[in-house]
């Protein structure tokens, strides 16, 4: 029974980081901000979002979140907001524009570089293994000389 218990705290923990009165009244505003806020890093744990931090500066801008809504932003733009205050660090997909354009060619650039010199080295080898084959001339010279 204890284990029981255990587990389902153990998993419920990170429902609980939202306090009810952070909720907004409002069930659509509501599931706005946790939509968005589950795609916002805490800058202070780093590996969860800012609905599953305890951490002071998470429940700021989860404050600031729905401040925003509640102003009549839109998601864009309150994503926006915290991007404006904290870089593009905070959100868990960085957006594929500037700087950031780069990591997101980066892999499939090295896959296919990787790719052609995988399938070049291959038809290399296959070329040396068909230029390194004896001719029957040379197999009878071989045989000769390895028969004295």
């Amino acid at each position: 029974m204890r284990a029981l218990i255990l587990a389902v705290c153990l998993f419920a923990a990170p429902a609980f980081a939202v306090q009810p009165g952070e909720m907004l009244a409002d069930p659509g505003l509501e599931a706005r901000a946790r939509a968005i806020s589950a795609n916002l890093r805490c800058p202070v744990c780093q590996g969860e979002s800012i609905d599953d931090s305890n951490a002071p500066i998470s429940r700021d801008l989860r404050l600031a979140v729905r401040e925003r809504l509640l102003e009549g932003d839109s998601d864009a733009e309150v994503v926006d907001y915290v991007v404006a205050r904290f870089g593009e660090f905070v959100l868990f997909k960085p957006r594929a524009e500037g700087s950031s354009l780069i990591l997101w060619l980066a892999g499939p650039a090295m896959l296919l570089l990787g790719g052609g010199i995988a399938f070049a080295t291959s038809r290399r080898r296959a070329h040396a293994a068909e230029a390194e084959s004896l001719s029957e001339a040379d197999k009878t010279r071989l045989a000769d000389l390895l028969d004295k």
